[in-house]
């Protein structure tokens, strides 16, 4: 492939911009290709390069680059109208009257305008709400650019994971590790009055997707049910992409607090949300003392498309198409892991899917997970597989990104250029499309 005009404009883009992008993730080395256009499942770069898209623009776009009819008529509808108001309009109504009916932890939503921004706000009103400070998180989860969870380390020795935030902010944020019962149950016994929140993705889904084992998500339930503490759910990946229309927690049958979302929910647009029990939602302003407003907050535009992309699913095969090629991939890259490296790990559910490079392999794999790991005790591979995020960085991270990454790209296959983030099938995925990428995987395993 011919990469020279991505090259050029990343050439010219890293005069304007630090690192030459305006997220992180996307500094591929040695350059990023630029995207000129999106089709349906695949994307085209600026130098006509075609690749089978697996990124999906790390989550929200469940139909691919070409939404239905309806989202594009609503789109154009409401942006042909006017492009915001500083005032309510009907579409914030209709869609938060919609994701209530059908996911099970929310009665009430306040929409705002990242992920980031809703675990932000979640935070704030889970302190707020509950008059303590303490949060505790997964090590290896992930939850916006905030101060409150950029934070590494173990309870006992919180550090910030990056400059810029104070040390003293680290203190009022306890890190332990997903699908460790006792250690939380430990945090909790030293720390149960003075933790507003647990704050937790019901997949890790940005550290290689980590399923939680058997009765994890209850223990925490629990725990917060003893303590008067909330059970904030990280739905900003998982929402509206696992579970279907209910969620990931539909999916685990565990019902947080506080449930915040982004990505699908907002149609490809910029959005994020935080819903949950009323008389908790409620402490927001207006009604209540917790501050939190926008200006871009609850857009017309982002409402109509997020409205019309849930009630399609609602309508039509959505779920069954995306979950049944998910399966397909996770499925075949099992087998070809199985016969030219059986000591990786495939992970995945619904439409997401990735594989860990794990290092080490039991001495059979007769009776594994065939479609992704789901934390089977009884498969041989349930002491290998990653449990934690500390797991899947002990991964061989690097041979990803600086070797399988470019393999697959230059066979027309788009992946998340590192270990750690997610992987999704679209709508717009087809068998074919699956095969083109089960085939690539071959040859650059």
């Amino acid at each position: 492939m011919n990469h020279e005009r991505s090259r050029d404009l990343y050439d010219r883009a890293l005069s304007v911009m630090p690192g030459g992008v305006n997220s992180s993730v996307r500094a591929t080395r040695p350059y990023p290709f630029f995207v000129e256009r999106g089709d349906g499942a695949h994307v085209v770069d600026a130098d006509g390069n075609r690749y089978v898209d697996y990124v999906m623009g790390y989550g929200p776009l469940l139909y691919g680059h070409d939404a239905p009819e309806p989202v594009q008529a609503a789109v154009q509808k409401h942006s042909s109208a006017g492009p915001m108001y500083g005032a309510p309009t009907e579409i914030e109504v209709d869609h938060a009257e919609f994701v209530a009916r059908h996911v099970p932890s929310v009665e009430m939503i306040r929409f705002v305008n990242s992920g980031t921004e809703a675990t932000v706000s979640a935070v704030r009103l889970a302190r707020g709400y509950t008059g303590r400070d303490k949060i505790v998180v997964m090590q290896g989860g992930y939850h916006g650019a905030q101060e409150s969870t950029l934070v590494e380390g173990d309870a006992d020795h919180p550090r910030p994971s990056t400059s810029g935030i104070p040390t003293e902010f680290a203190k009022h944020t306890l890190p332990v590790p997903f699908n460790d019962a006792e250690a939380v149950q430990e945090v909790f016994e030293e720390h149960g009055d003075e933790i507003a929140a647990v704050l937790v993705e019901p997949i890790l889904a940005n550290k290689g997707i980590v399923m939680p084992v058997d009765g994890y998500h209850e223990t925490l339930r629990d725990l917060c049910d003893d303590h008067g503490s909330l059970l904030v759910f990280d739905e900003v990946i998982t929402g509206f992409r696992v579970g279907g229309l209910g969620c990931a927690q539909s999916k685990f049958g565990v019902t947080p607090d506080v449930t915040t979302f982004g990505k699908i929910v907002g149609g490809g647009f910029p959005v994020g949300a935080i819903g949950g029990k009323s008389e908790i939602i409620e402490q927001f302003t207006p009604a209540g003392d917790v501050f939190q407003s926008g200006t871009f907050s609850g857009h017309p535009v982002t409402m109509a498309a997020g409205h019309e992309y849930l009630k399609y699913a609602a309508e039509n095969d959505v779920y069954e198409h995306v979950d049944r090629l998910g399966e397909k991939l996770r499925r075949g890259i099992t087998e070809i892991c199985a016969d030219q490296a059986p000591e990786y790990t495939v992970v995945g559910t619904d439409s997401l899917f990735k594989t860990v490079f794990t290092r080490d392999a039991p001495s059979t794999l007769d009776g594994q997970c065939e479609t992704g790991c789901q934390q089977r005790p009884d498969c041989p591979r349930y002491d290998h597989c990653p449990k934690t995020g500390g797991d899947v960085a002990d991964a061989e991270t690097e041979r990803w990104e600086r070797i399988f990454w470019h393999e697959m790209k230059e066979q027309g296959v788009f992946l998340t250029a590192n270990q750690f983030e997610s992987q999704f099938v679209s709508y717009a995925h087809t068998e074919e499309d699956i095969e083109q990428t089960l085939e690539a995987y071959k040859n650059a395993l």
